[in-house]
């Protein structure tokens, strides 16, 4: 029935990897486009990882890095999500889905159009529904997290981590030099406060409190002053190898804004 239905998903981190469960779970054919040296930090729950490995799976979703669009229907076929290295979404073109889903969640729009698709959905700020894309989803946290928008624009970026276990900014490390990332530690890890966690150049970065790794940047990858390379969690007894609820928040919106523009604008039948 959904065999039609090509869904193109602009990126593969850990929140689109929310986004892509509930449409792989539904039926749809898929197809991930990322950039060719993805920086998720959160890297146990991103599909991203497969443009490293070739393969990687979170949760029941598996996916397969692709080297052109002639090999999208083989990997359908295999039962897995394929990922291709497109940044630009020029494939988008070629391809003509019924809908694409911009969640790279750059807080700016990195060229997703409204007309490259019958339905055209946005996550967080940088889009205006009904200008950009068919709908926005909003992605702070708090009362309105995935609430479906049709006219206007999410909240604008704050700048400042959603609040969990108490900690809010202070949970989200950044580098504070560039150079070359190399780690002291492990996602997954229980870290103390003030302890080392990678270095970059002769800097090292502590841990502002004690917390589950959740989150860290690729090792050997050049990054630059000021990125978001850590994400430490005080709570220690949460699931790292699991999608997170805001990631499952956003997904459930994204197919509920898809399946209501499909009814509003009968497109797919």
């Amino acid at each position: 029935m959904l065999s039609n239905q090509l869904i193109i998903i602009r990126g593969g981190g850990d929140l689109a990897t929310g986004v892509i469960q509930k449409f792989w779970r539904s039926g749809f054919p898929l197809l991930v486009l990322e950039t060719h040296a993805p920086t998720a930090i959160r890297r146990t729950v991103a599909l991203s990882e497969a443009m490293y490995d070739g393969e990687t799976q979170v949760e029941d979703v598996r996916c397969i890095k692709i080297s052109s669009i002639g090999e999208i229907e083989d990997c359908h076929r295999k039962g897995a999500v394929p990922i291709l290295s497109d940044p630009t979404g020029d494939s988008i073109e070629a391809l003509k889905p019924i809908g694409v889903v911009d969640a790279i969640l750059a807080k700016r729009n990195l060229g997703t159009q409204i007309d490259m698709a019958p339905i055209t959905i946005g996550l967080g700020p940088g889009f205006c529904a009904g200008v950009d894309v068919h709908a926005v989803i909003e992605t702070m946290r708090g009362h309105d997290l995935g609430r479906l928008i049709l006219t206007g624009e999410a909240i604008p970026n704050t700048g400042i981590p959603g609040e969990l276990g108490g900690k809010g900014a202070q949970r989200v490390i950044h580098a504070l030099a560039s150079g070359t990332m190399k780690h002291h530690t492990k996602i997954g890890d229980v870290v103390a406060e003030g302890a080392p966690l990678f270095s970059i150049g002769d800097t090292t970065a502590l841990a502002p409190f004690t917390g589950l790794l959740r989150g860290l940047i690729r090792e050997d990858m050049l990054v630059h002053k000021g990125m978001k390379v850590a994400d430490i969690d005080p709570r220690i007894d949460v699931n790292y190898h699991t999608i997170s609820d805001k990631a499952r928040a956003l997904g459930g919106a994204t197919l509920e804004a898809y399946l209501y523009l499909n009814q509003l604008y009968k497109v797919g039948r």
